[in-house]
């Protein structure tokens, strides 16, 4: 299936953020936006059972100039087994303008025992512009006894700001070799959380650090150019995972002082 989702979100003359372009192709759809503290909500919802492998889905979100727009999703999304050998393929190119604000700010990601998948993240942050990219990482259907079990994920992320490439991540996990150590070594099932942040006066270190505990390794420093920060960290379990996010979503609205938006799904 080759599907994608596009939305452009501007400011309107009286102040409120409204997507002026949508374009969608399924398995990709969009829940109804809701507005909450000057911010436009859209949920992300792929109505699917999950990507298979073969799949192409491409989603591109640009804001626009003092514009606020915040993309999450109801649930969680899954990968499958490959049936055939392919790779399940999905492309991420995010855009803010100068004074814009996007928040980017997804369920886990859960890989099915046998999944290939390639995702690409390309994202492009204006001087003057705010952004919070997370991702959240699932060893599996731990529930269901699968830990660890895909054969492949690779990701590779780009962060742009003003220009100048800001970072550069690239990284395979596979259940053969070793590539999984560092995860395992903190729990069996440890979760993996990334984030991205540009657009704070300061960084909250103190806050930050004292997330580490016997759940949660955290760590935290600043981009090469542009101010941005990033912030990876490896919990224990599901639950810790989810009280990392939430705190780390909390912690960064409060250094940009801002308020924190609903998500409308809790």
């Amino acid at each position: 299936m080759i599907g994608h989702l596009k939305l452009v979100c501007s400011l309107r003359e009286d102040g409120v953020s409204y997507l002026r372009e949508q374009s969608f192709r399924a398995p990709m759809h969009l829940s109804k936006p809701h507005f909450d503290e000057g911010a436009l909500v859209v949920n992300l919802v792929n109505p699917t059972a999950g990507i298979f492998d073969d799949d192409h889905i491409a989603l591109e979100a640009t804001v626009e100039e003092q514009a606020r727009l915040v993309l999450t999703t109801p649930a969680s999304s899954r990968v499958f087994r490959s049936r055939k050998g392919d790779v399940a393929h999905v492309t991420q190119t995010l855009r803010v303008a100068e004074g814009g604000m996007l928040e980017y700010f997804p369920e886990p990601f859960i890989p099915h025992a046998g999944a290939r998948y390639h995702q690409k993240n390309d994202i492009h942050v204006a001087a003057g512009a705010s952004l919070m990219f997370f991702e959240w990482l699932a060893p599996g259907r731990v529930t269901s006894g699968e830990v660890f079990e895909f054969d492949e994920l690779q990701w590779d992320t780009d962060v742009w700001s003003g220009g100048a490439l800001a970072a550069r991540e690239r990284y395979t996990l596979s259940r053969v070799g070793d590539s999984l150590n560092s995860l395992l070594l903190v729990s069996e099932t440890a979760h993996y959380l990334g984030c991205f942040v540009f657009g704070l006066a300061t960084f909250p270190q103190a806050e930050a650090d004292a997330l580490t505990s016997e759940d949660v390794y955290i760590g935290c420093g600043p981009l090469a150019v542009g101010g941005g920060w990033t912030i990876k960290a490896v919990c224990r379990d599901a639950v810790a995972a989810r009280r990392t996010m939430k705190r780390l979503r909390e912690m960064m609205y409060e250094a940009m002082g801002r308020a924190l938006p609903t998500l409308g799904r809790f």
